[in-house]
């Protein structure tokens, strides 16, 4: 378990199945934006104490553990099954592994909701926009644009989920989880609903595959796309002013000289790691913050030389003669 914002929770991450829409393909390990799908899917909850990924097992960016359904190939609710055998927190994030749109606040959304409905139906105090709410919720699921549930994007509460699968295992002299929907479960729950289109887009077939790349490398998505990339290739849990650090490499571009750019960002990065190693800043986004205010007034500095040897009738200043 761990805790965040909105306490702690863990997560089950279904990522089997046959992907036959998809020729057989390897699905989680199809790439979108430079990132492996399950990978997409484990940054958005890289706040779980716990995330257990029911697969068999393959390199992934976050350190997971791994489970599996009996017999493998049974199903989601055999899987979320064996998952949740793994998990210890009160509430449980259950995902597919196909889901190249969600991110962390859709997540913070789902267990804010799964908290704040109230007793007579509605949103609690706090509210969640697009939220419906439902009397003694036991979980909440992401709507897709048509207002269909999606129960594999959605939070619950784990003693909710443990009651009806032993309902479920029990029913008929007993018996077992293999072949049998999710919705078999979810429709005894008490849900309520967050709306969210974008997020609860999957992908099913290559031509879902191709609009997800097509969506990140519009211009309003590249730039996040990129960063989240990058942090997940270098190993990176940081957030930090994406747009303080633009300001800086423009400023040096153009006070300075067009490579400085990239290479002033450089420096600001070691120079944040090194403060941040020496203790001399409380987080690594707070050294990034301190190594670029820093980088800024220099870069501002160099620009007032400039301007202040340009003004007419102004000697330009030329260094003494050495001898």
């Amino acid at each position: 378990m761990t805790t965040n914002e909105t306490g702690p929770y863990d997560a089950v991450v279904l990522a089997g199945g046959g992907a036959a829409r998809l020729g057989g393909a390897d699905k989680p390990g199809v790439r979108v934006g430079g990132r492996t799908l399950i990978d997409r899917v484990l940054a958005a909850c890289s706040g779980a104490g716990t995330t257990v990924v029911v697969a068999a097992p393959r390199p992934t960016a976050r350190p997971v553990v791994w489970a599996r359904e009996e017999p493998a190939g049974g199903g989601p609710l055999a899987a979320l099954d064996a998952g949740l055998r793994h998990t210890a927190a009160e509430r449980v994030v259950v995902l597919s592994a196909d889901l190249p749109f969600l991110d962390e606040q859709t997540v913070r959304r789902l267990l804010t909701a799964l908290d704040a409905s109230g007793v007579d139906g509605t949103a609690g105090a706090d509210g969640v926009a697009g939220v419906a709410g439902t009397a003694g919720t036991d979980g909440a699921v992401l709507t897709d644009p048509d207002g269909r549930d999606q129960p594999l994007v959605a939070a619950y509460r784990r003693k909710a989920l443990e009651r009806e699968i032993a309902e479920l295992l029990g029913e008929g002299g007993g018996g077992a989880l293999a072949g049998l929907p999710l919705r078999r479960l979810t429709a005894r729950l008490a849900l309520a609903r967050v709306a969210d289109p974008v997020a609860a887009f999957d992908c099913d077939t290559w031509d879902d595959i191709a609009a997800a790349r097509a969506r990140i490398r519009e211009h309003g998505h590249v730039l996040d796309e990129w960063i989240s990339a990058v942090k997940d290739e270098l190993g990176i849990d940081l957030d930090v002013d994406t747009g303080a650090l633009l300001d800086l490499a423009r400023d040096a571009a153009h006070g300075v000289a067009r490579p400085a750019a990239p290479l002033t960002t450089f420096l600001v990065g070691y120079a944040a790691a090194q403060a941040a190693a020496r203790g001399e800043a409380a987080c690594g986004a707070e050294a990034v913050a301190e190594a670029t205010r820093k980088a800024v007034a220099l870069a501002a500095r160099w620009a007032d030389e400039d301007q202040q040897d340009a003004k007419p009738g102004t000697a330009p200043s030329t260094p003494p003669d050495a001898g």
